[in-house]
């Protein structure tokens, strides 16, 4: 879940690796290294118009839409971002179009599309089917919400962590070119163990090598497999989606990293965190690494579900047998008063508001431990990442945090610059530009609050679930909840410019790529020029 001063005139160290170029590709989660949703394209427009369904079903029909390019037609549930490179657009989803494929029967997995970004043309898909062999004990019955991982491209590789707990390398032109190796086994693999190998078509996703998070690592994952890859040297680096038993009682398999970095070449296992975090999460390791250079050395960013926020040296080569992860620094982003009451240690779930008797009346003022789902952000020497839980846990207390990260050691003190406590839990990822810091909270108020200071300036109550992150270009703001797609002027002013609905959900980020601004709902994708 989205997570979510003290010196404002502090020398900090470091610079960000930022994606902020005009007129660019998006290749990966948050745009660059450094997950930071700030854009310096211009151009973009206050609005579009969605469009109706065509009258065969097929999709969007464009001469009802304005400002629009081209509409895909995804599933029926679509939780990862769109990325763009090299004239292709990636996205996630679930299974919902495989009936059209008479090869296949409904698996309800997930499936990673590749567009044609000049017409949304369909150029290849991989199906991903629901994976039924799981060891016992499991809570992975949410397979069916597709691919959550935003599909992260380098030159002509993408790599994505699939929704049966893997992770693949994927050929960016698909079957098109031929079946490349080491794996050649798609035929078998998208209909899964139990079925009858299909012929593979030039129209399908081509595998080079795929990693097993359960067989490998022993991890057991929880409900769903969320992350997307960094990409950094030779090494792809990813957080493990390990998590707690069925009964939410207790993490199954608590020896299991929760951060590794495989070679991007080949898939082999390179580096691995060796701190326990997973005997300490309180539900799952969802969130996603992000990289940023302090005082010359580049360092990965790492939300704990434990919820704490991690800084481990950036290894860019891979090792044999696999180096350990070198931890620089810890934050714990739950103050005392989030993890005691009255002298005792509060339990992570009784802030679910589902749970009998839950003290949570779902009005975003309980107040107990929360983890990180949200990436951390780097941002000019800085880290800013919220605390969160998942979105059916009901809304809560949250607080963003913003992290010295030239510090070393235990630094929940020693670096912390400011906090926030004025917005509810979140899964979504901040955003920073131009001082100010851009969240959207799961009760879908967008808060947007002076970077140097932690001072808010404004919120924006849109009165609508959001899960999603902001996406700030062209001095506006762009964000999604459960109810609609908005746009609101960026500055220390608060000032709406536009509302669209989009007919269903989206609970995805919008981005944007040389020009065109995507926005993605639960059941299709919006190229808006």
């Amino acid at each position: 879940m989205p997570h979510r001063g003290f010196i404002t005139g502090l020398v900090l160290a470091g610079c960000a690796i930022a994606f902020t170029a005009a007129a660019a590709d998006w290749p990966q989660w948050g745009g660059g290294d450094s997950r930071n949703m700030a854009s310096s394209e211009t151009g973009l427009p206050d609005g579009f118009v969605p469009g109706s369904k065509s009258s065969d079903g097929s999709g969007i029909d464009l001469a009802t839409t304005k400002n629009v390019r081209w509409t895909a037609r995804l599933g029926s549930a679509a939780y990862g971002n769109p990325t763009v490179a090299g004239g292709r657009v990636f996205v996630g989803t679930d299974d919902l179009t495989v009936a059209e494929d008479p090869r296949f029967k409904r698996t309800r997995g997930g499936i990673v599309k590749c567009l044609d970004e000049a017409s949304g043309r369909l150029l290849w898909q991989l199906v991903v089917p629901v994976r039924t062999h799981v060891p016992e004990g499991l809570l992975f019955g949410h397979q069916h919400l597709g691919i959550c991982s935003s599909p992260a491209v380098e030159g002509d590789r993408v790599y994505v962590v699939t929704s049966a707990a893997e992770v693949v390398c994927l050929d960016v032109k698909g079957q098109s070119n031929g079946n490349d190796g080491p794996f050649v086994d798609e035929g078998q693999y998208m209909v899964g163990p139990d079925q009858t190998a299909v012929g593979v078509k030039a129209a399908d996703g081509d595998i080079v090598w795929r990693f097993d998070l359960i067989d490998e690592l022993g991890i057991r994952p929880h409900d769903a497999t969320s992350c997307s890859i960094l990409v950094y040297g030779d090494l792809l680096y990813l957080s493990t989606s390990n998590g707690v038993d069925k009964p939410h009682e207790k993490v199954l398999a608590p020896h299991a990293p929760a951060i590794v970095a495989l070679d991007k070449r080949t898939g082999k296992l390179a580096a691995v965190e060796d701190e326990k975090l997973s005997s300490r999460l309180y539900h799952c390791q969802w969130s996603s690494p992000s990289l940023g250079e302090v005082a010359n050395k580049p360092l990965v960013f790492f939300g704990g579900g434990d919820g704490c926020c991690y800084a481990f040296e950036a290894r860019s080569q891979t090792a044999d047998p696999p180096a350990p992860l070198v931890k620089v620094w810890s934050y714990d982003c739950n103050p005392p008063e989030y993890l005691y009451r009255d002298g005792k240690r509060i339990p992570y779930y009784q802030g679910d508001r589902r749970k009998a008797n839950s003290p949570n009346k779902n009005d975003g003022k309980y107040v107990g431990p929360s983890q990180i789902i949200a990436t951390p952000v780097f941002d000019r020497g800085r880290v800013y990442v919220a605390i969160g839980q998942d979105p059916a846990h009901g809304r809560g207390k949250g607080l963003l945090h913003c992290i010295d990260a030239t510090k070393t050691g235990d630094i929940t003190r020693t670096g912390r610059i400011w906090t926030y406590d004025g917005l509810d839990r979140t899964i979504g990822t901040a955003t920073v530009s131009e001082g100010l810091v851009y969240v959207v909270d799961v009760a879908g108020r967008l808060h947007c609050i002076d970077a140097d200071t932690g001072e808010p300036c404004w919120v924006y109550e849109t009165n609508s679930e959001a899960w999603g992150s902001p996406l700030v270009a062209d001095g506006k703001v762009f964000f999604g909840t459960k109810n609609g797609f908005y746009i609101v002027a960026a500055g220390r002013e608060l000032r709406r410019l536009n509302k669209i609905q989009l007919g269903s959900p989206m609970y995805s980020s919008p981005i944007i790529a040389n020009g065109t601004l995507y926005v993605a709902s639960q059941r299709y994708l919006w190229a808006v020029r």
